[in-house]
């Protein structure tokens, strides 16, 4: 396996859906459009709710896209754990009354395992399945040939989507074997456990129920398929790195914050959590702000108020008592434009190093 920089599994992703008749769509913007129920957009199929509504027509029945995503509700656990990050790029693949399970599953699997593509060992996959979903235990089994043995069925707490009352599926998710250097050591450890050995890589969703809101359930005439791949995540696999933070693109904005402040990254965990925080609180509050989002009181500005405030407060803790994090943003990393990534070129070569005092011990 080819440890693949992220930049170009964005592409190849991309690239490989295209090849699939697939058009290409640039990242939505973070603010929802005429969706109330959205602070931020927090997954790939969240801005195109209305194609899989019906509301709107899409511009084409096959879609994919490398969207840009938002989510704090684990904000807390930033830099603390291998998988927490309030920032991420979701990788995905739309088929709008098109294609469904078959397709789905055999170009997930052709994508990760074939050597043109990421090329991952195809015996350190394993696919799960909703319960009741003979389908798509068959097609795993007898059209992808995995034996039934590695195939994990699990109820609707982890293997059905829905969201309030319409469109909803049963779910069909990848998990990747990391080793037992990433287990717990527990003799019952295997997919589903808590721990970052096998860690899910892409979910397919299959959009082919309706339900009324009180637990009733009708078959769609349209049946939908939306997928999503953490791009962060699939990169870690890749690169074979312990957490998303050790990911290259991540680990460039990390060497930045250690330049302005002087704190190694791997000498104490109490500084490699601030480094972390700090990377990636700016990282979500630059493109809030490339998307015209501004610190406020309320809603939307207020989460970028926090990050900001977080972050700088991490800067403290690692004795920076000066504006720094602006010089953190024109660190080189990407922007998901159309799919494709732009640099973010600095001002300056040379970054400024501020006065620090000495390290805080406060939590």
């Amino acid at each position: 396996m080819k440890a693949f920089g992220l930049n170009e599994l964005r592409e190849m992703f991309l690239s490989f859906f295209e090849s699939k008749g697939h058009l290409r769509l640039p990242s939505f913007s973070l603010i929802p459009q005429n969706d109330p129920s959205l602070l931020l957009i927090n997954s790939g199929m969240a801005p195109m709710k209305p194609y899989f509504t019906g509301e709107q027509t899409p511009p084409r029945r096959r879609v994919c896209t490398c969207q840009k995503c938002i989510r704090t509700g684990d904000i807390e656990n930033i830099g603390k754990t291998a998988r927490h990050g309030t920032y991420f790029e979701m990788l995905g693949n739309f088929s709008f009354g098109d294609y469904f399970k078959h397709e789905a599953i055999a170009w997930s699997w052709e994508f990760l395992t074939s050597p043109q593509w990421v090329g991952l060992e195809a015996d350190r996959l394993y696919p799960s399945i909703y319960l009741d979903d003979d389908e798509a235990f068959n097609i795993w089994n007898k059209e992808i040939g995995i034996p039934k043995e590695r195939i994990f069925r699990f109820g609707k707490e982890d293997n059905f989507w829905e969201h309030g009352s319409g469109p909803c599926g049963p779910c069909s998710e990848i998990y990747y074997d990391r080793g037992p250097e990433f287990g717990c050591g527990k003799p019952g450890c295997t997919v589903g456990c808590d721990c970052d050995r096998y860690i899910e890589i892409w979910n397919n969703v299959f959009s082919q129920f309706d339900n009324d809101g009180q637990g009733h359930y009708t078959e769609l005439k349209q049946k939908n398929i939306d997928t999503g791949m953490g791009l962060e995540r699939l990169a870690c696999v890749c690169q074979n790195v312990e957490s998303l933070f050790d990911v290259d693109t991540v680990m460039n904005i990390t060497h930045k914050v250690s330049q302005l402040t002087g704190a190694h990254y791997g000498e104490t965990e109490k500084r490699d959590v601030s480094l972390r925080v700090i990377t990636d609180h700016i990282r979500s509050a630059t493109f809030m702000i490339c998307d015209g989002i501004l610190p406020s009181n309320e809603g939307r500005g207020y989460v970028l108020r926090r990050l900001l405030r977080r972050a700088a407060r991490h800067g403290k803790l690692l004795g920076v008592n000066e504006p720094f994090l602006y010089e953190v943003c024109e660190t080189r990393d990407s922007i998901p434009t159309c799919g494709k990534s732009r640099p973010i070129s600095p001002r300056s070569s040379a970054p400024r190093r501020r006065t620090s005092a000495a390290p805080s011990t406060a939590a």
